[in-house]
């Protein structure tokens, strides 16, 4: 049973008001970004990645752009250490890049972190402890002095050993559980760390601020963000991180609330993987700038790449309506979106317009590597003319007249309501051509030929239910004339509405097809197609498939 007297807030706003990050309505620039994708990932997956797993998952965050990359734990298993060793080894590292270790501030843990370091050109050595009150209080049953003395070893540990190693080596520290520790005595600690390393211009730390467990609406900790920052010391020689998880869902908006509040860098990982609900998806952080105009800095453009590797690696799979990457996020099935969609991107090619505002889609699908047919334009029995006739145009050639669409699009959501499927592209060719080109039945014609006389003179062999016969009439045009020869065989009653045609742009020869829609004497409108190299040939099969389409009551 549900008991809300079990919970309360357990967060802790800055001593006065901190929200001049309020003013700000955008992020002008990039954070560094640090992937944390090898250690804090690779921990929540059931089964941790193999060496050459994390081999090539470190080469693939090379490529997609990270300059800082946690590679993972050294001193907790065998794996974590033999993967530090081998990326040093091996010389896999570019020299643009800068591994991160991760370590607790403990000495024997410390000491192993820098065995595994030995030989690497220049390092990010990340130490933490918790400081949060619940592990103060129920965990270490420790003083806030005390705990701030494991912080000050830990980093004075850092300093000696990098003396002594030699290394190039960059420090950063973690107040653990930071979103659930006050925030004066946050910066307390995270002071009497700066104290110790005294980072300058050149050499900066880093002090890295986790929502190790996300307790408060975005806002919150951006007031604690900024409060920190506003705080700190050394503050010209720090970089101030984030590490957002995502326990209420707003790892995102926590990460860029964060960086408005004065923060300069984000660790999270490819899609949100991590612990419980995850770390903050990176790649949505950075497509999220992209679509501002901002460059990420990270190479986003093959995302479907970066999917399949991310999924053969981890064994998690990137959800269908994970923002920018996931398969149905630029999908469109109500057909009033297919209607917009469409309408815009033909006025973006008449208009020769270069700024992307295509309703319904924030980024052009084709900048990571998603084609329009495939991914935007879905047939459901949501979807409407627009869709329909936007699949048609741009995979098969088909420029249906206007009305056409329409009656097109009904046919094609009923098809897919009966089904209860999608229906894919070619499918929903085949319903045109079976709907609208090959309806031979109940009349065919045989034969038709002209002469001009006081008009035009049709000659028609025509064919229902086994009985040819031969029919002359006469029209104003050679279409006309062959219809007044169905009306005069068949005592039909209709009026010719509607007529285009148009080059098969796509067809492999010089083919030509084209459109008729007829009207009945109660208003129905009833549409026919015929495809032919001959455009006459073309059009009385088109004319012939609307009356046999009227006569069948097939609309």
């Amino acid at each position: 049973m549900m008991n809300i007297r079990k919970y309360r807030k357990q967060y802790f706003m800055p001593p006065y008001p901190c929200s001049r990050w309020v003013e700000k309505d955008s992020i002008d620039q990039a954070p560094l970004w640090c992937s944390v994708d090898l250690r804090d990932g690779n921990q929540a997956l059931v089964v941790p990645m193999s060496l050459e797993q994390k081999l090539q998952f470190f080469k693939l965050l090379v490529e997609i752009g990270f300059k800082e990359i946690e590679v993972g734990f050294p001193a907790s298993s065998e794996t974590e250490y033999r993967f530090v060793r081998a990326l040093i080894e091996r010389d896999l590292i570019p020299d643009d890049v800068t591994i991160q270790v991760l370590t607790q501030a403990r000495e024997h843990i410390i000491r192993r972190t820098f065995e595994a370091l030995e030989g690497a050109k220049k390092a990010i050595v990340h130490v933490y402890n918790s400081t949060s009150r619940a592990q103060r209080e129920q965990v270490f049953h420790m003083s806030k002095q005390e705990i701030l003395q494991i912080a000050v070893d830990g980093a004075q540990l850092l300093k000696d050993l990098t003396e002594q190693y030699g290394g190039d080596y960059r420090f950063e520290y973690s107040p653990e559980s930071f979103t659930g520790t006050e925030p004066e005595y946050a910066l307390e600690v995270c002071n009497a760390v700066l104290d110790v390393w005294k980072p300058d211009p050149q050499h900066k730390a880093i002090i890295n601020l986790p929502s190790t467990v996300e307790l408060s609406m975005p806002h919150v900790y951006a007031a604690q963000i900024e409060y920190m920052s506003q705080n700190l010391k050394y503050r010209d020689s720090v970089v101030l991180s984030l590490h957002p998880h995502n326990d209420r869902g707003s790892a995102v908006s926590d990460a860029e609330l964060g960086v408005l509040a004065g923060a300069e860098r984000v660790e999270g990982t490819l899609f949100g993987n991590g612990e419980r609900t995850g770390n903050v998806d990176i790649v949505t952080l950075a497509m999220n700038l992209y679509a501002q105009g901002v460059d990420p800095h990270l190479h986003l453009e093959d995302m479907t790449k970066i999917i399949e590797y991310y999924e053969a690696f981890t064994g998690m799979l990137v959800d269908e309506r994970r923002p920018y990457a996931g398969a149905l996020v630029f999908a469109a099935f109500s057909g009033s979106h297919q209607d917009a969609i469409a309408k815009s991107m033909r006025y973006r090619r008449e208009n020769g317009e270069q700024l992307w505002t295509v309703p319904y889609l924030p980024i052009d699908p084709s900048d990571i590597g998603r084609s329009y047919d495939a991914d935007v334009i879905r047939i459901n029995s949501q979807s409407g003319k627009g869709g329909v006739g936007y699949i048609l145009q741009k995979q098969f050639g088909l420029k249906l007249p206007v009305k056409m669409r329409e009656s097109m699009g009904y046919a094609a959501k009923a098809v897919s309501d009966h089904a209860q499927k999608e229906l894919e592209p070619e499918e929903v060719f085949e319903l045109f051509i079976s709907r609208y080109e090959n309806t031979t039945k109940p009349y065919e014609i045989n034969e038709v030929h002209f002469r001009q006389h006081n008009g035009i003179i049709a000659e028609v062999t025509t064919t229902c239910e086994g009985h040819r016969i031969v029919v002359i009439a006469t029209g104003n045009g050679r279409l006309n004339a062959v219809s007044n020869a169905l009306k005069k065989r068949y005592h039909l009653a209709y009026n010719l509405v509607s007529y285009e045609e148009h080059a098969l742009e796509r067809s492999s020869s010089s083919r030509a097809i084209a459109y008729v829609g007829i009207q009945d004497t109660i208003g129905d409108v009833y549409w026919g197609a015929g495809v032919d190299v001959d455009i006459i040939h073309a059009s009385i099969d088109a004319l012939l498939a609307a009356v046999n389409n009227m006569v069948s009551g097939i609309q």
